[in-house]
């Protein structure tokens, strides 16, 4: 019978239309788009390309075919081979790359834990990298940045999986309060950095350039680029005078590329994984302890702080954070515990402000806590003051039902300030001095001079009469050295230390 061959046949014609007039190349003149290789054509025209082949049947030629222009039919083994056929990035060659794969190479257990570190993370970051049309190399970047560690901070207190600086994390709206972190989030932080990758690529029309400006800041490349331009130099990546740092940036990269391309040609080893989703979002209508929300997913406390790193309390409030991350297979058994777990109380913490600024042990009272607990809970270092307004974390009553609110949970700050140490001044008074005049004076409360000298805030003094007051000690003055200190040796002469250049 010739009917499996004649279907056959009909199947591959029909998917050679498909592949000759049914999806969208860069060649299509109603394709465009922008600088980031983000799609911006028409959604409806290419839904109709891409489903409804049209025209006549066209054979597919060996040309093309070796071209890329038909989908590979069947699926990726890993997500390391996904990884790798997302790659698009021009590779970069020489000494510093020959340096980092041998670095790398030569420290597999090294290796070996981070990427197995990344398992967590990585899928998530390729599928967006490939809706954006992104790159897939740039999904091994926190590799560089923090060996996907996404609680790591850098001496510069750049933090998170992408190393995002305080200021860089707040212009692409990673929220950093008293109780949560955005640059540890997985999600908001791989946003985040991609939005920033594609505006650096939108600058500068070059990956590399991109990723020099990630790890030494957009205005320090525009800065080298131009002085080159005058100079009548390249301004390609290599070409560019940059930090020791940023110089080994993008070898470090291409490094990791290479060896995820090849992991056999370098000795090397990576762990299985697969290519699947490792987590889930699930939503959460009620503030909950960590530890419980843990125990609820019946996952270790560790693996919840993996997946949920910008919970830096031990409580996470519904109001800022209504959603968490958890393992695929573990939402739908916190969803089922939960509901178990009934109407019992979930947060055994809640949030106070201060009414005025005081010092830790004040406060401490004021809640019901130890000093050292309420220090270390909120992180409150010694010799400060709390400041007014500020957001302390205590512990909730078994009276109080309602959650925190959202402009509590989203805003709240910690504020604090140097401890001001006050001396025992006693000076004579002058003739018609008053409480209310030294008050205004030393700039102190007439009530503090009352009290410190047992008189009414309405008292006059004796002119010579001593007088009592707690005063701040004034920072005396260094004395000047007069004398012209003779310049080193030149042979004793440090060079100068330069800093970590990382402007994120």
């Amino acid at each position: 019978m010739k009917f499996p061959s004649i279907l056959a046949l009909t199947g591959l014609l029909w998917l050679t239309g498909c592949a000759s007039t049914g999806v969208t190349t860069a060649s299509d003149p109603d394709a465009t788009s922008d600088a980031a290789g983000t799609a911006t054509n028409n959604p409806a025209a290419n839904t109709r390309r891409a489903i409804i082949p049209g025209g006549a049947l066209q054979p597919i030629t060996t040309a093309r075919a070796s071209a890329g222009a038909v989908a590979q039919l069947a699926p990726p083994a890993d997500l390391w081979e996904r990884i790798r056929r997302g790659f698009a990035m021009p590779n970069l060659e020489g000494a510093l790359v020959a340096d980092r794969e041998q670095w790398y190479s030569s420290r597999p257990d090294y290796l070996l834990r981070m990427t197995e570190r990344s398992n967590k993370y990585l899928f998530h970051i390729v599928e967006e990298l490939e809706l954006r049309n992104m790159p897939t190399e740039l999904a091994l970047l926190p590799f560089i940045e923090s060996a996907f560690n996404p609680q790591a901070v850098s001496s510069a207190k750049a933090a998170g999986m992408w190393q995002f600086m305080p200021a860089t994390g707040k212009h692409f709206e990673l929220k950093q309060n008293a109780f949560r972190d955005d640059r540890r989030d997985v999600l908001a932080s791989t946003r985040a950095a991609l939005d920033y990758l594609q505006k650096l690529y939108r600058m500068f029309g070059d990956w590399h350039l991109a990723l020099a400006a990630y790890n030494w800041g957009e205005g320090s490349v525009g800065r080298a680029i131009a002085k080159n331009q005058r100079a009548g130099l390249g301004t390609s990546y290599a070409d560019l005078h940059m930090p020791m740092e940023t110089r080994f940036y993008v070898p470090k990269l291409q490094a990791v590329k290479n060896i995820v391309a090849t992991p056999d040609a370098f000795g090397s080893r990576l762990p299985v994984i697969e290519n699947h989703p490792y987590f889930q979002t699930v939503d959460i209508t009620r503030d909950i302890d960590v530890a419980l929300a843990a125990r609820l997913a019946e996952i270790s406390l560790a693996d919840f702080k993996a997946l949920n790193p910008s919970a830096n309390r031990p409580v996470i409030f519904a109001a800022g954070t209504p959603q968490i991350l958890l393992p695929w297979d573990n939402a739908a058994t916190f969803q089922s515990n939960l509901e178990a777990y009934g109407g019992g109380r979930l947060a055994s913490w809640t949030v106070w402000l201060a009414p005025t600024t005081m010092k830790p042990a004040d406060a401490a009272k004021r809640v019901g806590m130890s000093e050292s607990e309420l220090r270390s809970l909120n992180n409150i270092p010694p010799r400060v003051v709390i400041k007014a307004g500020s957001s302390l974390l205590v512990p909730r009553s078994k009276h109080l039902e309602t959650d925190v609110g959202a402009h509590v949970a989203d805003n709240g700050q910690l504020s604090l300030a140097p401890e001001v140490l006050l001396h025992r001044t006693v000076l004579k008074a002058r003739k018609k001095d008053s409480v209310a005049s030294l008050a205004k004076r030393y700039r102190v409360s007439p009530a503090s001079v009352a009290g410190w000298n047992h008189v009414s805030v309405s008292a006059i003094f004796k002119a010579g009469q001593q007088v009592v007051l707690y005063l701040p000690q004034k920072a005396r003055s260094p004395k000047k050295n007069t004398r012209k200190q003779a310049s080193p040796a030149p042979a004793k002469r440090k060079a100068a230390k330069t800093t970590r250049g990382k402007k994120r």
